[in-house]
């Protein structure tokens, strides 16, 4: 059971790797919650354990220790199946490289997160069409990634994201290769997608996006400071 009425809580989290023979310590003894429709920064320099801690929250990541609560779920008691299934209904992951299909259109990569749900094709196309406009880009639809700028297969990224209109969405420095102006823009959809009612955790190195988020969680050599 958990102690509080959180949407995630993080109990004594360690995750360690060997690199080598070398144990390498990238999370130790992480504690903290994130409630509710909340916008969360988890801010540090490269290298501090964001990217891991964000994989774990996502159920990605098996941790060595600890315990990652989501909605009263414990997330690394489920089997890999069961967990599997919880992410594609409640997680939105937007990764850092966009892991666009790059021989799909804009429309066919938004509509691959409903493979899945048994709906019929004019209803995901209708879903898919209906985050794809909330993106701003209803206009390019049936366009390759290849022919889109870094921002806007940003956004195609996140339409994938939220197509299955997810509780939780995880976006893994979004505005990392993106332009100062292009980088505001994707933070300010986040934003509004937090205001319709998504709890948004953002891994970021970049102090000027803590102005976009309800709280700020920092991350240095392995450790939270809340």
């Amino acid at each position: 059971m958990t102690q509080a009425n959180h949407l995630i809580e993080v109990h004594g989290l360690n995750k360690a790797y060997l690199n080598g023979d070398t144990r390498v310590e990238a999370i130790k003894q992480m504690d903290f919650f994130i409630d509710d429709e909340e916008f969360i920064t988890l801010m540090g320099p490269s290298g501090s354990g964001k990217s891991t801690l964000l994989s774990i929250l996502g159920g990605l990541n098996h941790p060595n220790q600890g315990k990652v609560f989501i909605d009263s779920l414990d997330l690394y008691a489920l089997t890999a199946e069961q967990r599997a299934d919880f992410r594609s209904e409640y997680i939105g992951f937007v990764f850092q490289s966009f892991q666009l299909i790059p021989y799909l259109t804009v429309l066919e990569n938004v509509t691959l997160p409903m493979a899945v749900t048994g709906q019929k094709k004019k209803v995901k196309t209708q879903m898919a069409m209906t985050v794809i406009d909330r993106v701003g880009l209803g206009t390019k639809a049936l366009r390759l990634p290849d022919q889109l700028s870094g921002g806007e297969q940003e956004r195609v990224a996140i339409a994938r994201a939220i197509v299955n209109k997810p509780p939780l969405i995880l976006a893994d420095e979004p505005t990392g290769n993106l332009d100062s102006k292009t980088a505001k823009d994707i933070m300010i959809l986040l934003q509004s997608l937090n205001t319709d009612g998504h709890t948004v955790v953002v891994v970021t190195h970049n102090a000027d996006m803590e102005a976009y988020a309800s709280r700020c969680i920092r991350v240095q050599d392995g450790k939270c400071f809340v």
